[in-house]
């Protein structure tokens, strides 16, 4: 029973040393990201400072505001508070351009009690996906002002990839079509299972 156990001992503290240093990597990997992006080096930007400028109108008498909020702010205008909880816009390299906002808008009764009319996604390129329903005002994302980094990530290369190809070469020097292909690589052994190491 010894014998087995120093090896089982052996194998898991070489898997949490293997773990640890998995943990270590990502950990530092992600402190190099953040620090770029805080940077400016690239990144998306963070939400709290991103910038919306959203567009409001009065129905009755027709006039038009800008406001420029980060998502965590508010404004009041007259008997109408608007709320910014998010702001977005989709990346340069994406096929369709959205620029959306995450808006809440209080209005004050005729009973001086403010009650919400409404809260959800509202798209500049897509005003129709979802209306603010008021008899009195109007709400829409103009901008979202963000960041991306320069482009989409590139897929990893597979770890055991390899350029060596069974196929013929075409345009060969010789033209001789009937020369033999490469041997493929032969496959590499496989290790023991635990069954077949534990025998011996």
């Amino acid at each position: 029973m010894r014998n087995l156990a120093a090896p089982l001992l052996m194998t898991l503290a070489l898997a949490a040393c293997h773990r640890g240093a998995q943990q270590q990597n990502a950990a530092a990997g992600a402190a190099k990201n953040v620090a770029a992006t805080a940077a400016g080096q690239g990144g998306v930007t963070p939400m709290p400072q991103r910038v919306a400028v959203l567009g409001i109108l009065n129905k009755r008498n027709g006039i038009e505001k800008d406001i420029a909020l980060h998502p965590g702010q508010s404004a009041r205008w007259k008997d109408v508070i608007v709320r910014l909880r998010a702001c977005e816009a989709t990346a340069p390299w994406e096929e369709e351009k959205l620029t959306g906002a995450f808006v809440q808008l209080d209005v004050q009764r005729p009973d001086r009690k403010w009650g919400r009319v409404f809260s959800g996604w509202l798209y500049k390129e897509s005003p129709s996906l979802n209306v603010v329903e008021h008899p009195v005002y109007d709400v829409w994302p103009k901008s979202c002002a963000m960041t991306y980094p320069l482009g989409p990530l590139a897929p990893k290369a597979p770890a055991s990839s390899s350029n060596l190809s069974s196929a013929r070469k075409s345009g060969a020097a010789s033209g001789d079509a009937t020369a033999p292909a490469a041997e493929p690589p032969a496959p590499a052994a496989t290790p023991p299972s635990a069954a077949e190491s534990n025998a011996t």
